[in-house]
């Protein structure tokens, strides 16, 4: 007798409509990682097409690896580009094999600000303000004048435009992870005395001047989604608070966004700056958004009991990453009722070929000390 699915596991694989009337098969969704392969002019690698072909297949929701839209807002090598019409068929390309593996896709905008290396883009990052990360080596960067904003705010709406041309089913704006609409929201890179810095409020606005161009430049006829990514909280002082999080939460809930996306290297945790305050910062935005909007709950989830915990706690959707890249048949293997077989272990041989990972992921992968599990 054939194994099935266990019936815990069914919440998993409800269907959900988004505001903009996209219905997405599933509650699983592919998490945005970069892969370090794209050919040195931006365009999509045919490894990066293989590699998304055989885990887009099942998938609720595929979102791309973090995609740049203006040159200076380059953040790794190998990373891919949506900065101008020359990449279009790059993006189809990309969109089309995600569309055929049987997943909706959504390419994920991104500008890394101080985190380009002037080394990779060739000129001083540029930043909110003047001030470097805190990190060995980092540039000190330039305070992004008006022009510079305004050239930005143009590119992401551009590369929307682009992605709708390309056949994605949506964008999501890539606000997490100390990039540059971090930079503009957190206290620390902010210390701007302009309408772009301030208070709270004020350091909201290059946030939300983001998700109201692309969504100006996402209204057609036909459904496309509109995601937000954000990260809760920094380690730095002064930094992003949960509380600051929060309000500008209901900022966000007040715009015609699809998701909001909680980007935690571990979705159990508690808070980052405070060790004795154990709530999971996904749970209390959560709370907060109070069913305004769906809410996408990612960090260390590996196992379909793993996944269930942030449906549990409110989330509607669960994104996996990591687990993804040594597991592509995850969804498949749930769905069968054959998730014992998960791998959560990346070869230390050959994986690439195994596992259809372009070499220079695999390379990272194997590079970066506790990343990923693997194998002796």
């Amino acid at each position: 007798m054939l194994p099935e699915m266990k019936a815990a596991y069914a919440p998993l694989f409800e269907p959900l409509t988004l505001r903009c009337g996209l219905t997405l098969p599933n509650r699983i969704i592919l998490a945005p990682m970069t892969t370090w392969s794209s050919h040195p002019d931006g365009t999509v690698h045919d490894d990066e097409l293989l590699y998304l072909a055989r885990r887009g297949v099942g998938l609720g929701m595929a979102l791309t690896a973090a995609c740049s839209v203006i040159p200076h807002g380059m953040a790794f090598p190998g990373q891919w580009s949506c900065h101008a019409d020359a990449m279009l068929l790059s993006l189809a390309r990309v969109a089309d094999t995600l569309h055929a593996a049987g997943s909706p896709a959504i390419l994920q905008l991104h500008h890394g600000g101080r985190m380009c290396p002037s080394s990779l883009i060739g000129q001083a990052p540029w930043c909110a303000s003047a001030i470097p990360a805190i990190r060995p080596g980092a540039d000190v960067p330039r305070e992004m004048p008006e022009s510079v904003i305004r050239e930005t705010l143009a590119a992401f709406a551009d590369a929307t435009a682009r992605a709708m041309t390309a056949g994605y089913d949506g964008v999501e704006i890539h606000g997490a992870n100390t990039y540059l609409p971090q930079q503009f929201f957190s206290p620390h890179s902010n210390r701007r005395n302009d309408v772009w810095g301030g208070g709270l409020e004020e350091r909201m606005r290059f946030p939300l001047a983001l998700v109201d161009a692309v969504i100006e430049a996402g209204r057609r006829a036909r459904p496309f989604a509109i995601g937000y990514r954000l990260s809760p909280e920094e380690l730095e002082e002064p930094g992003i608070t949960i509380d600051d999080t929060l309000a500008l939460v209901d900022t966000l809930c007040a715009r015609p966004l699809d998701w909001l996306h909680i980007s935690v290297r571990d979705y159990r945790k508690g808070s980052l700056r405070d060790a004795s305050d154990l709530r999971r910062p996904t749970k209390r935005i959560v709370d907060r958004v109070s069913g305004r909007m769906p809410v996408i709950g990612v960090g260390k989830i590996l196992t379909p009991e793993d996944a269930l915990l942030p449906l549990g706690d409110g989330c509607n959707l669960a994104a996996l990453g990591r687990i993804l890249l040594t597991e592509p048949e995850w969804i498949m293997k749930v769905r069968s009722g054959t998730e014992a077989t998960i791998r959560a272990v990346l070869p230390a041989h050959d994986g690439n070929r195994l596992l259809t990972l372009p070499s220079p992921l695999y390379d990272r992968l194997r590079s970066v000390k506790g990343w990923v599990p693997i194998s002796e």
